[in-house]
């Protein structure tokens, strides 16, 4: 055997053709399950290496990917990455990161100036206040694969993995009720983004269903920061009468509410509740610790490769597909009063 084993090598002693040994490496669809276990299995003991340069100029692609998403100091989407590498490495891709920073502009920019055809396909959380739409539409419409994760564009036709934003909103609510909490306010994301209206949905589900009025005055919507948080509680505290609970968009602002909160003196857990959405490490580092809604990042990132890698196998013949990933409950402190 030679010292680098081919595809024509496992062809041979398989008595298969090139094209079938390279679909099934692949992974593609139109493989009989038998044929594609029995080339794993040959390409394992043979120790077979892939020629990416190789593969990719015979397949008329580039095996790269492009990831464009608002940022990578960001928890969430650091683990999403993690997630991302780990399946594209798997499958013998390489990824091309465009960090948008959060900004609008910069997003278009990027969006706009996309050289597709070095690019097999592209995976996308877009920024908060995307206007991105259009540009969006047309990569699609010209027969670039795209799968949108977590921060997903509405009324564009493409393939989205989420985490279920809905029911975990409802069950942070539910929680904060089933302690005693009945003046729940919201610090919410923008309205553009879906993942905020999910999560609105669901709080404004769980007082419906318990009986407790909504106050459109406790429903707040701002930025994703530490800051935001800090703001937004100060906004609520202003009011005439103020809520005894906040339910965060996400634990960088359900921090930013305790931190205000703190400078109060406001007992956190025994007077007032906060959750939030996400698990960040932060949220068991901080006094005391915050409730939270755990999202399944890492397989958010390889759900949206593992997606897009099928969308590139069968290009036409791909329907968009919607996933919705389970988050959990966690309980901690700041919700807690038998701790407090």
């Amino acid at each position: 055997m030679p010292e680098h084993v081919t595809i024509k090598d496992i062809a041979r002693i398989l008595n298969i053709s090139v094209s079938t040994v390279s679909r099934a490496l692949r992974d593609a669809y139109d493989v009989n399950p038998e044929t594609r276990e029995k080339v794993l299995q040959l390409a394992k003991e043979l120790d077979y290496k892939p020629n990416f340069n190789a593969s990719g100029l015979a397949g008329g692609g580039t095996r790269n990917l492009g990831i464009i998403l608002p940022f990578i100091t960001n928890y969430y989407f650091s683990m999403v990455i993690t997630g991302i590498q780990e399946m594209a490495y798997a499958k013998g891709y390489n990824i091309v990161l465009y960090v948008t920073n959060d900004s609008p502009e910069r997003e278009l920019d990027v969006v706009k100036n996309l050289n597709t055809q070095n690019l097999d396909g592209v995976l996308v959380a877009v920024c908060s206040d995307s206007a991105a739409n259009g540009y969006f539409e047309r990569i699609i419409a010209e027969g670039t694969p795209v799968v949108f994760f977590d921060r997903v564009l509405g009324g564009v036709d493409a393939s989205k993995v989420v985490q279920d934003d809905y029911n975990g909103a409802f069950e942070a609510v539910e929680h904060l009720i089933q302690q005693g909490f009945t003046r729940i306010a919201h610090v919410a994301g923008p309205l553009d983004l879906d993942f905020t209206r999910q999560r609105l949905a669901g709080y404004l589900d769980a007082l419906e269903r318990y009986d407790i009025p909504v106050r459109k005055e406790w429903i707040v919507h701002s930025g994703f920061s530490q800051a935001h948080g800090e703001d937004d509680l100060a906004r609520l505290f202003d009011q005439t009468e103020r809520p005894d609970a906040v339910f965060a968009v996400n634990d960088r602002k359900a921090i930013g509410v305790m931190q205000a909160l703190k400078a109060r003196r406001v007992a956190i857990g025994r007077d007032f509740g906060v959750i939030g959405f996400t698990n960040d490490p932060m949220s068991t580092i901080i006094t005391p610790t915050l409730s939270t809604v755990a999202e399944p990042a890492y397989e958010v990132g390889k759900m949206s490769c593992e997606l897009l890698l099928q969308h590139i196998v069968r290009k036409s013949n791909f329907q968009p597909r919607e996933i919705v990933l389970p988050g959990m409950l966690i309980p901690r402190e700041s919700t807690l009063r038998t701790l407090s």
